[in-house]
């Protein structure tokens, strides 16, 4: 499985392989562990094989605004960076549904970046990820939370089985502020709010909000 997710792993001289299949440790986490955190030294580089990785930064208010997701056959920048600088972490990674990983100790990712391909894949990875952060801060500076919650609302279906907290999660925000936003939706009659659950009834109404 882990060379079917990482094929540049396959690639790999047989020595290192071989530290491959001795050095890597396998981890199950379940949903909502906590992976790493603020301030925290890395222990290692993680390679997902099944679930999710939250990124998220947090505020001195207990507020925190998601970065990015690390899902399988991706890698974490938060971490490489950590990794590459010997510095310690500084957000916070937790499964975001039941997670298996196989975590490479920082020597033996040290000498996987030595070899030309398994650089280029992080470095692409790494690169990808700098394009989605600096849209985030874009989104975060520029457009105001009804547009950022329109646009949220339009990329997951016609119906929605969330709560208002986890929207405000994902948008940065606190759930009093997304409620009162929701339920402006609701009278001008864009959706319709149920228990854990949102109708999109106008999708050309909210695309207009969303701008």
């Amino acid at each position: 499985m882990l060379t079917s997710l990482y094929p540049v792993l396959a690639d790999l001289p047989k020595s290192l392989q071989a530290r491959l299949a001795s050095e890597a440790r396998q981890m199950v986490a379940p949903a909502g562990t906590v992976l790493f955190d603020e301030k925290q030294p890395c222990q290692g580089f993680p390679l997902v094989l099944a679930g999710a990785i939250r990124v998220a930064k947090l505020a001195v208010n207990g507020r925190e605004l998601p970065l990015y997701r690390v899902l399988p056959g991706e890698c974490c920048i938060i971490t490489t960076s950590c990794l590459l600088g010997h510095t310690d972490y500084n957000a916070r990674g937790a499964a975001e549904s039941d997670t298996t990983l196989m975590l490479l100790p920082r020597p033996l990712f040290d000498a996987l970046l030595a070899q030309a391909a398994f650089r280029d894949f992080v470095f692409n990875l790494f690169s990808e990820r700098i394009v989605e952060l600096m849209q985030l801060v874009e989104e975060v500076a520029f457009r105001k939370l009804d547009q950022r919650l329109a646009n949220l609302l339009l990329g997951k279906g016609r119906q929605l089985h969330t709560t208002h907290q986890q929207l405000a999660d994902e948008l940065g925000s606190v759930r009093e502020i997304v409620s009162r936003l929701l339920k402006g939706f609701a009278d001008q009659g864009l959706v319709r709010l149920g228990r854990e659950q949102i109708e999109i009834l106008d999708p050309a109404g909210l695309r207009k909000v969303a701008g």
